[in-house]
This record gives structure tokens, C-alpha cells and sequence, in this order.
């Protein structure tokens, strides 16, 4: 009996990492040659990404989350991983950065910060526990809100305390996690009580692969053109993010075979160590006063490193954690 050839949305699954790079470069060539198509790619980032997550949340039911939210060691090991085993990866490296104070400090907001967003999806992906990092959001966001400051400090010093705004936090966490979050639950309850609501559920999972697409799309072709005149100093830092994306998957599973998490969890671990807030961290950068315009640059530079690095670990991780860890 001859097998049925697989629907788009299995296809697209199935070379899920060819579709984000065919984005990725189609992103970067209107970036690049359609002049204005920054801004309204920039634009189109947030609508595209709470999409993407309200389709992610959609896939855990409340009571996994509440269970997820009582996992204390799968969250000691995030802890551990970004507020202890990050700073200490950027302090090994932050010799390596130039010289310039505007970079050190894009470097230092970026590095410093674990995803909330897309990092869900990602791991996802290789396998890990959306319900695990849904729950750990709000920690990672309140811990990086109250310790980003000290961190400045400790590698700066006092001048530049003062300038951090946490709004940007505030505003990712109300419409890129609470208001997605909220409507997914709600279609979870109304699915138990219409059946044109539950095949819409059942349904959504097919447009993951393509929403991811227009995320990367969006994110490249808005933020490439800000990389126009790179000098020196910022193609400096390209290694740097690098380094810390290889040293981190290997720190990430150090700290999560500590915790002794299953396969899951330590997928999970690894792609929050190594996933960085840049999407909220940018208002940051923009932020700061003048002189310091170099920043941002910085921070979009990390933004493209890490989405090429992901593509990378959805295919890597896997495989250096296997569904079997002992």
C-alpha cells in the first residue's frame, strides 16, 4: 500500500531549517535594496512574534504550566545558568571587546539578558519543554529587571545606573507574554465547548513553521540596513557572540546535567543560556544618551548572530542531548 506523500505544513516541519534560512536571506535582500522597507519591516516584528507565541502557547494546557511552574529544579538551573554562569562568560570575554565604552555597553545589555520570547519556540523545536520556559518567564524577566543595573555597575561603574529604563521589559512582558498567553488560554477553554474552535486549535500548529519565517523575515530585513558603515569596532564583537554561543551550549548542558533534568529540560536550559533579549534590550540601547548611538548597532549585530546560531542548535542540540540522557 503506497504511503501518502506529507501536506505542506509536514514538509515545511521537515526542512523547518532551510524555510528560516531562505527568510533570513530574502529578509536581508529587501533590507538591503527596497529603501524604506526598514521601518515597516520593524513594524511588522511584535504583531508577528505574539503570533508565533500565542500559536506556542496554544500547545501547553494550563495545568501543564502549573506544573512546569512548581519544576524547582528545571528553574534553579536557569537561575543559575543566566544570572551566575552568564556573568561570568561575558567577564571572560568582555576583555576581548574594544575599547569603545558605547560597544562594551551594547555588548553588556545584550549578553546580560536571557530571551522570554522566541527562545520558547527554539527550543521547542529541538525538542525541549515550552511548558517548562513559559513558566520560568516571568522570573528570568523580574531577575534581569532587578539585577541588569548591578550588572552595569559591576562592569562599568556607577555612571551608567541610572540610565536603564525597565519599561521595555514591562511592555515585552504585557504584550509579547501575558496577552498572548491570555488568549491562548482562552481559546483552550472555548475549544472544550465548540467544535469550529477546537479544529482551529488542532489547526495552528500548521502555521508555526511560517509565522518563525516572518519573525526572521522581519527581524533581518529591518535590522541589517542599521548595520550600513559598520566601523571596525562593531565587526569586532562578531566573534565574541560566537564564542558565547558555543561556550554556552556546552554550559548549558554542564549546569542542567547538574540539576540532573531529563532530555527536555536540558534542552530547554540550553537554548535560555544561549538565547539573549534582544528584541527588549533594544529600547535599552536606544535609549541612551548621546554618544552612545553605536549600542543599538551592537545589540542588532547580536540579534543576527543569534538567529543564525539558532538554526544551528535546532539541528545540533539534539543531538548532543539525546531523548535518552542519563
Amino acid at each position: 500500500m503506497a504511503q501518502s506523500s506529507p501536506n505542506l505544513p509536514e514538509q515545511l516541519d521537515r526542512h523547518q531549517v532551510s524555510v528560516y534560512l531562505g527568510a533570513m536571506v530574502a529578509g536581508a535582500v529587501v533590507g538591503w535594496s527596497v529603501s524604506g522597507s526598514g521601518s515597516v519591516l520593524a513594524a511588522l516584528i511584535n504583531p508577528a512574534l505574539g503570533a508565533l507565541l500565542y500559536v506556542t502557547f496554544l500547545q501547553v494546557p494550563a495545568a501543564d504550566l502549573g506544573r512546569a511552574f512548581r519544576d524547582h529544579r528545571f528553574i534553579a538551573a536557569l537561575i543559575l545558568l543566566n544570572f551566575v554562569v552568564v556573568p561570568v562568560v561575558v567577564g571572560g570575554l568582555f576583555t576581548f571587546l574594544p575599547s569603545e565604552q558605547a560597544v562594551r555597553v551594547g555588548v553588556l545589555l545584550v549578553l546580560l539578558c536571557p530571551c522570554v520570547d522566541y527562545v520558547i519556540v527554539f527550543a521547542g523545536l529541538a525538542g525541549g519543554s515550552r511548558q517548562r520556559l513559559i513558566a520560568a518567564t516571568p522570573i528570568l524577566l523580574l531577575l534581569q529587571m532587578a539585577l541588569l543595573p548591578f550588572y552595569l555597575w559591576l562592569f562599568m561603574g556607577p555612571d551608567l545606573t541610572d540610565v536603564v529604563d525597565n519599561r521595555p521589559f514591562v511592555e515585552a512582558f504585557l504584550y509579547l507574554i501575558a496577552v498572548p498567553l491570555a488568549l491562548a488560554w482562552a481559546t483552550q477553554w472555548a475549544a472544550n465547548r465548540a467544535t469550529v474552535i477546537r479544529r482551529f486549535e488542532d489547526g495552528a500548529t500548521a502555521v508555526m513553521v511560517p509565522l518563525m519565517a516572518v519573525v526572521l523575515f522581519a527581524v533581518v530585513g529591518s535590522q541589517l540596513p542599521e548595520l550600513d558603515g559598520l566601523d571596525r569596532d562593531v565587526v569586532a564583537v562578531v566573534p565574541v557572540y560566537v564564542i558565547f554561543l558555543v561556550v554556552m551550549a556546552g554550559a548549558g548542558m554542564l549546569v542542567s546535567a547538574l540539576f540532573s533534568l531529563d532530555a527536555a529540560g536540558r534542552r530547554s536550559v540550553v537554548f535560555s543560556g544561549a538565547t539573549r533579549n534582544s528584541l527588549v534590550v533594544m529600547p535599552l540601547a536606544l535609549a541612551l544618551p548621546a554618544g552612545y548611538e553605536v549600542a543599538a548597532v551592537v545589540v542588532v549585530t547580536q540579534t543576527l548572530v543569534e538567529i543564525i546560531g539558532m538554526t544551528v542548535y535546532v539541528k545540533v542540540i539534539p543531538r548532543l542531548v539525546p531523548a535518552r540522557t542519563v
